[in-house]
């Protein structure tokens, strides 16, 4: 009878003990103590692994006795290790996890107006910073072109066959429905607009904000297809000092140097660069894919940290360059080829951005703003010369207010755009006098735990063409830690002008004037829905996958109508200009290697009295794929692939599809670092597929421009840090 009972309490013992070999673990997040579900646990030593339910809980069994460390790990927050001891004396183990959004406090979202970090920010913003804007940096260092051609629904088009000269389509809207700011200043616009993308060096920035979709309720009119925000960089009690040697086989040149420090209450950036390239005609037709030019870059910029809560900056951009296309043979000897074609370009860009901030405790803060923008162009092409300047101002003033579930910004601004003609003709001058009147009201809430809103309201008065009223609604869901989802709309406007990219095509030859008696404002509306999902498939692989759908319609669009005697005139159609479909961004992390897959569906078109027409230069199905493998501070490589498929085009017919293949490769050391771009190494070419333009070659029509003309180009250099 004693052995039976000895062996029931053995039996109760060991039970006991075995229940003791248990730990319960609550996972939740350090912010918001809201539990956390699909939390990768692990304790190290015992190759044990547990899962978090919907409730936070994460439960291990028949854990060893002793001391134990387990990590926990899951997409969207920083990994985590905690130590314990079996048997463990508490009710369960609580574990606070950190959002990974933490370690971009630093990188300020500008383009919002307020002060959330990216992962907070009901609007749809994308972000290129940091190594990202560097590698881009390498294949086109004298320019941001390539960088933001390479994001999926963006397009840069082409308008002209022998300068160059490019604009930015988004979603498959024409360029001047885009608008382009530095630091937040409209130093773009209008005239200005013209050859931007072309005198813009990334190296100074810090980050590139690009908002897609209606933005004007944020910035005013042009912001219909979105916005792109060139952030540029700012001091730090480090000294930055950075050079760039570039070199290219298409006969190109670029030097950059950019220096920043800090000084106790002074700070100071400087950017200068110089970029040419000698006329180039891989096609060997006579013309120049790339055109003769030469360019000079100089942007200092000044920083007065009076105290803790006053700050001040003032900075100017200067681009001076001299361009000419055309005939190769007339570049490199006018006087023997007096009667060949030629586009020769001269401009000159000065603006100067000014920016006072005052804290008034650390919730409110007061700032004030002020631009100045002076841009001059003179275009010559056989028998036509188009002379003009544009002095344009910007002034705002904006108060802040930071709560701790609810942000308020408001404002008001004055924008004011004069353009006058040199012309010694009898056509019409092309002169005007815009002035725009703005104010607006934004606010960003935390409804819920789950749900954020953002809510916005303009209302502008544009001198000639009347009232605009821009509200704007933005929501962020957070369904869980892997799981986000956004949804915004609004309205926007654009001012008429002349500067488009049809009428830069004929560089403005015979475009009559904007008439306010005749010509209106294009207004337009838009909607966006994303969803977003992060998660780590095993220990080494990740997954980020965004879809997103959108739709843009612009009521009574201008166009550029032919009228007799080859006389053209903007006018508002009656009808629309709609564009909708999908962007795919599926991001694949494995190691040392990250793979980025992009699609875009683009379905644009036009409705002009009821004759619906697909619209011209659009490739409906884009592919953007990039490999690449980096082993930090030592080895970086890339290789891409993009697919553009056929496009229609303005005469009627219909543009080849075409792929374009490159492989960029960088080796990097403490302070220098030398990288190789081989770009488009298929040689792809619209000379391949025939004549890029019909006549002569002494007084050609040219076609549109929808594939490249330079073709195979390799490109190497050296940065240098000290």
């Amino acid at each position: 009878m004693f052995k039976y009972i000895l062996l029931i309490v053995a039996i109760a013992t060991i039970g006991t003990a075995h229940g003791q070999n248990k730990i319960k673990v609550l996972l939740k997040d350090a912010q918001t103590n809201e539990p956390i579900a699909s939390v990768t646990a692990k304790i190290e030593d015992g190759n044990l692994m547990a899962v978090s339910d919907a409730d936070g809980i994460a439960f291990f069994e028949n854990v060893p006795q002793g001391a134990h460390t387990v990590s926990f790990s899951i997409a969207g927050y920083k990994e985590h290790k905690a130590s314990f001891t079996i048997p463990y004396s508490g009710e369960f183990l609580e574990i606070a996890l950190e959002s990974e959004a933490e370690e971009m406090d630093e990188i300020v979202v500008t383009s919002t107006r307020g002060t959330r970090t990216i992962s907070n920010i009901p609007t749809r913003v994308e972000f290129i910073a940091g190594e990202e804007l560097e590698e881009k940096a390498n294949m086109k260092p004298g320019d941001i072109r390539m960088m933001l051609n390479e994001s999926t629904g963006i397009q840069t088009q082409q308008t002209s066959a022998t300068s160059g000269n490019s604009s930015i389509r988004i979603q498959g809207l024409d360029g001047r429905y885009t608008q382009i700011l530095k630091d937040g200043f409209p130093v773009y616009s209008g005239a200005s607009s013209g050859l931007g993308l072309l005198q813009t060096p990334p190296l100074d920035l810090k980050q590139v904000e690009i908002i897609k979709g209606s933005a004007s309720t944020l910035y005013g009119g042009g912001a219909i297809a979105g916005l792109v925000n060139l952030i540029s960089k700012t001091p730090s009690q480090e000294r930055e000092l950075r050079f760039l040697l570039n070199g290219t086989s298409a006969l190109g040149l670029d030097i950059n140097g950019f220096y920043s420090q800090r000084f106790n209450k002074i700070g100071l950036t400087v950017f200068a660069s110089h970029d040419r390239n000698a006329p180039y005609d891989p096609a060997d037709i006579g013309l120049t894919a790339i055109p003769k030019f030469e360019r000079y870059n100089f942007n200092p910029k000044l920083f007065v940290y009076f105290n803790e809560n006053t700050k001040l900056n003032f900075g100017v951009n200067t681009v001076f360059e001299n361009r000419i296309g055309g005939d190769i043979n007339y570049i490199k000897d006018q006087s023997s080829y007096p009667e060949s074609y030629f586009e020769k370009n001269k401009t000159q860009r000065i603006s100067t951005q000014f920016t006072l901030n005052h804290k008034f405790n650390e919730k409110e803060s007061l700032t004030l703003k002020n631009s100045f923008n002076n841009f001059s162009r003179v275009i010559t092409i056989p028998d036509y010369i188009f002379d003009g300047l544009q002095n344009s101002t910007f002034s705002e003033i904006t108060y802040s207010y930071n709560g701790k579930i609810s942000e308020w910004v408001t404002g008001a601004n004055l924008y004011t755009d004069n353009f006058k003609e040199n012309s010694a003709t009898s056509f019409p001058l092309r002169n005007y006098n815009q002035i725009t009147y703005g104010a607006f009201v934004q606010n960003t809430v935390k409804a819920k735990q789950w749900l954020d809103i953002e809510t916005g309201l303009r209302g502008d008065y544009v001198v000639d063409y009347g009232f605009s009223f821009l509200p704007r609604v933005s929501a962020l869901f957070k369904i869980n830690p892997k799981l986000t989802s956004r949804i915004g709309g609004g309205l926007g406007y654009k001012t008429p002008t002349i500067f488009t990219e049809e009428s830069e095509r004929i560089q403005y030859r015979n475009v009559l004037p904007i008439n306010s008696d005749f010509n209106t404002l294009e207004k337009s509306y838009g909607l966006n829905f994303d969803v977003n999902y992060k998660t780590n498939l095993t220990e080494d692989l990740s997954l980020t996958l965004n879809q997103l759908f959108f739709y843009t319609n612009v009521d009574n669009p201008l166009i550029l109508t032919p009228l007799p005697n080859d006389i053209y005139q903007f006018v508002n159609v009656d009808g629309y200009l709609d564009t909708k479909g999908t962007e795919t961004n599926v991001k694949l992390g494995y190691k040392d290697f990250k793979l980025f897959l992009g699609y875009t569906y683009t379905d644009a078109s036009i409705d002009n009295n009821g004759i619906k027409s697909e619209n011209p230069l659009t490739a409906k199905h884009r592919l953007n794929n990039v490999l690449m493998y980096e082993v930090e501070d030592k080895w970086k490589a890339g290789l891409e692939a993009y697919y553009y498929s056929p496009q229609k085009l303005n005469d009627g017919t219909t543009g080849r599809e075409y792929w374009i293949f490159g492989f960029m490769v960088e080796k990097l050391w403490e302070n220098f670092s030398v990288y190789a771009n081989f770009e488009n190494f298929t040689d792809t070419r619209q000379t391949k597929f025939g004549s890029i333009y019909s006549g002569t070659i002494t007084n050609p029509v040219f076609k549109d421009i929808y594939a490249p003309l330079d073709g195979f180009v390799v490109n190497a250099g050296i940065k240098i840090k000290i």
